[in-house]
């Protein structure tokens, strides 16, 4: 017979304990520092809740939270739709937590709250307490930011956006001659928040400086997302997207060559002397989209990007601040597939990453093609398909967003649109699953990941 949980306040105060004493010896600054696993931690699980189309994730985000031994045991189930604690946002939340689990981080999406970061204390179950009053970073990058947390140890939020416009350029030929170049400037704004005392640490806005060859091309920056610190801390890196109008006529132009995929880099903490770097290997896009696209390790960058005609590559970008042409990691090669599409991913502190992809072999379920999880090693360039974690059409990986790392050990969420599913424990090392707590799923919603 299942367990339910609905009410972990007196397991919270064990918990939040037990926490105190292992935060000591643990170190995660960047995120992928060796750690030992926590004896027990918080898993907040994320729900989103359909609006208008199944899948849509558009209701609303409901999040509750359970030890990781619940987490663990099949025999447990929860009903996050039925019970949980809804996050203030128009539409899915954009959540984080801190490296330990314990405190949630938010920054509500849309609608009249929308540019509202907050920050709930874990308390288990429905219990999220809200620490501080929160700040409104809508003036700064609009009511519906993309916004990433720093690996620095819990201390900064970086929220992203960009503003573009046509402009024309007249080449001074004579008036009844129409040669007038059309091209697009992208304007960025980066704004950084200090997480533990709720305020803005710095702003600044710049444009995106492609070459002059590319913007007379018609190509530009359309969309930017998941700022990472380097190793150093003193450089951020920003994914971006190429876009491309027809520079005779300023159309869209979607039929294009791709360009190497790029990142932009600003000095840290400034945002200041914005450029650009371009990868010889890949040529997709680096901006992700709802989960965490690039991660330091081992002193470099690592990256996945998406919309490569090659299938996704993990790129590498070095202490120098440059691509390393000469790591070539692609997904197709590595999993003999066709067509991958890196949907989110998270590394440990050894190297191994569990990654959400589709490819060519993807049914199209009720929310699009959707996909597989694979273990990949990031040393070796090696990725294996993980078979014990089931697939259906109905899975939704586009809109995943949190994986949690403990020691070795990576949680996810596995629930099609609509129906129920588990969370799943894999270890890196030795490529073990663990199915765990049931997941209770309502019509037309699904699960957005774990924190």
């Amino acid at each position: 017979m299942k367990r339910s949980f609905l009410n972990y306040k007196t397991l919270s105060s064990i918990v939040l304990l037990t926490i105190g004493l292992t935060t000591a010896c643990t170190t995660d600054d960047n995120g992928l520092d060796p750690v030992e696993p926590t004896e027990s931690r918080w898993i907040t699980v994320a729900a989103a809740r359909m609006g208008d189309n199944p899948g849509d994730g558009n209701g609303g985000t409901l999040i509750y939270s359970l030890s990781s031994e619940e987490a663990k045991d099949p025999t447990v189930s929860i009903a996050p739709f039925d019970n949980g604690f809804i996050v203030p946002s128009n539409r899915t939340a954009r959540l984080q937590s801190s490296e330990d689990g314990s405190t949630m981080f938010n920054i509500s999406y849309a609608g009249d709250t929308g540019g509202q970061y907050s920050k709930y204390t874990v308390e288990g179950g429905q219990t999220f307490t809200q620490d501080g009053t929160g700040i409104n970073i809508a003036p700064y990058v609009g009511t519906a930011p993309r916004w990433i947390k720093l690996f620095d140890g819990d201390q900064t939020g970086a929220a992203v956006y960009v503003n573009t416009e046509s402009v024309v350029d007249d080449n001074g030929t004579p008036e009844d001659v129409t040669d007038d170049i059309y091209h697009t400037e992208a304007t960025m704004g980066v704004v950084t928040i200090n997480l533990q005392n709720s305020w803005i640490t710095g702003f600044e806005e710049s444009l995106i400086p492609l070459s002059e060859e590319e913007e007379a091309n018609g190509y530009y920056i359309s969309r930017i997302d998941m700022p990472t610190l380097n190793a150093a801390g003193d450089k951020l890196y920003i994914g971006a997207r190429l876009s491309k109008v027809d520079p005779a006529t300023g159309e869209s132009d979607n039929d294009y060559d791709n360009l190497g995929s790029k990142t932009i880099v600003l000095d840290y903490p400034s945002l200041s002397n914005p450029s650009i770097i371009t990868s010889a290997v890949g040529h997709g896009n680096t901006n992700g989209y709802r989960s965490i696209n690039s991660f330091e390790y081992n002193g470099s960058v690592y990256q996945a990007n998406q919309d490569d005609p090659n299938g996704s590559y993990i790129l590498k970008i070095d202490a120098n601040n440059q691509y390393d042409d000469s790591y070539v990691f692609n997904l197709d090669a590595a999993l003999g597939v066709e067509e991958s599409y890196v949907l989110a991913w998270r590394p440990a502190a050894n190297g191994k990453a569990v990654v959400a992809y589709r490819d060519a072999s993807s049914e199209e379920g009720v929310a699009g093609a959707q996909g597989f999880f694979a273990l990949v090693d990031l040393n070796a360039k090696t990725a294996q398909k993980i078979d014990a974690i089931p697939y259906e059409a109905d899975f939704y990986l586009f809109q995943y967003q949190g994986f949690v790392v403990d020691g070795t050990e990576i949680y996810l969420t596995q629930a099609p649109v609509g129906k129920n599913g588990n969370i799943y424990v894999v270890d890196t090392e030795t490529g073990d699953v663990t199915k765990g707590a049931e997941l209770v799923n309502v019509e037309g919603s699904h699960y957005i990941g774990v924190f």
